[in-house]
């Protein structure tokens, strides 16, 4: 090449440097705590509406097996950031030392819940005494269950309660076989969808009416990501907010978003998954307690929650240590 034909290509090359430059995206891996679904929409969201794009950042989906693994993975580095239930971070943290963080709020609320259908003799939470009761052997919810049985002036012995494949719990209860089942509030949908095709009224008494007061899922942070990237942290919990109101305004959206990258689910069934897992978020709390929030009242009762379940000294960890509100939008 001749150094006139240099000179005339090199403002080209320069150019199309600065463009790639311009449109470089901080890439991001995003740890789900289990499979994708409704509950997981506002992620889904981000991408498929470019909420996240427009914020600068690419991100990349790892799927998961339960809270425990999902927060290991953002521990150890694997993932920056990701969705856990906040309990589970507490445990771990009052322990052994984990360099994770929880960052936002995603569910103010608990999704456990006893399901049972009209005509069972159960309408209210205490009316679950005496009664038989089929729960999945890893839901979290057990842990929980011996506290919010006392909290209503009832014992483990007051209920029948047996274990069951998850996939199972729906036909127990359809069938007769089991007077109540143990399972979570974004899967509303599914039982009632499987009572009306039995020709049952289904009802749900979530555990939350009951006194059980506590934060579930949580966007929780790598603290080596948070510390080298924060201008990432911060505009990725902005575009996740986002994400999050956008799917409660537009929850067929939601369906759509999830559907579209992950074409195997149906975009209906997503949808209504989300709306049974948007009350988690959008609620009471919410109008007290912005979105994406921890109340430090709160966030005491759920640590004392999980100390409880957990057999742990309440008072050997504080759960502010745990929580870092730097990254939320000023209000």
């Amino acid at each position: 090449m001749t150094k006139r034909n240099f000179g005339a290509i090199l403002p080209v090359l320069f150019a199309a440097g600065a463009a790639n430059m311009a449109t470089a995206q901080d890439v991001v891996n995003y740890q789900l705590d289990w499979l994708p679904g409704g509950d997981k929409s506002p992620i889904y969201i981000c991408i498929h509406e470019g909420f996240c794009a427009d914020a600068g950042i690419e991100v990349n989906i790892v799927p998961g097996r339960g809270s425990t693994e999902a927060i290991t993975k953002i521990a150890t580095g694997t993932s920056d950031i990701g969705s856990a239930d906040i309990g589970a971070l507490m445990a771990a943290a009052a322990s052994e030392d984990v360099p994770a963080t929880a960052i936002m709020s995603i569910f103010n609320t608990g999704p456990h819940a006893f399901y049972t259908l009209a005509g069972n003799g159960i309408e209210s939470f205490t009316d679950i005494e005496g009664h038989s009761v089929a729960t999945s052997p890893f839901t979290s919810s057990n842990v929980y269950l011996p506290l919010v049985l006392a909290d209503n002036g009832l014992t483990e012995d007051a209920i029948d309660l047996t274990n069951a494949d998850p996939g199972a719990l729906g036909p127990l209860l359809m069938t007769g076989r089991t007077d109540a089942i143990i399972a979570w509030l974004t899967n509303v949908s599914i039982f009632e969808a499987q009572a009306a095709e039995a020709g049952e009224e289904l009802i749900v008494l979530p555990w939350s009416d009951a006194g059980l007061e506590l934060y579930s899922a949580a966007l929780i942070a790598n603290d080596t990501f948070l510390a080298e990237r924060p201008d990432v942290a911060r505009r990725f919990v902005a575009a996740f907010t986002q994400s999050l109101e956008f799917a409660n305004e537009n929850p067929a959206a939601a369906g759509m978003a999830v559907a579209a990258i992950v074409p195997e689910l149906d975009a209906e069934m997503v949808e209504a998954a989300w709306v049974d897992s948007s009350v988690l978020a959008f609620n009471e709390i919410t109008e007290t307690f912005p979105l994406g929030t921890f109340d430090a009242d709160r966030l005491m009762e759920t640590w004392a929650r999980v100390a409880a379940a957990q057999d742990l000294d309440p008072a050997a960890f504080d759960p502010e240590t745990v929580v870092d509100r730097s990254f939320l939008a000023a209000e």
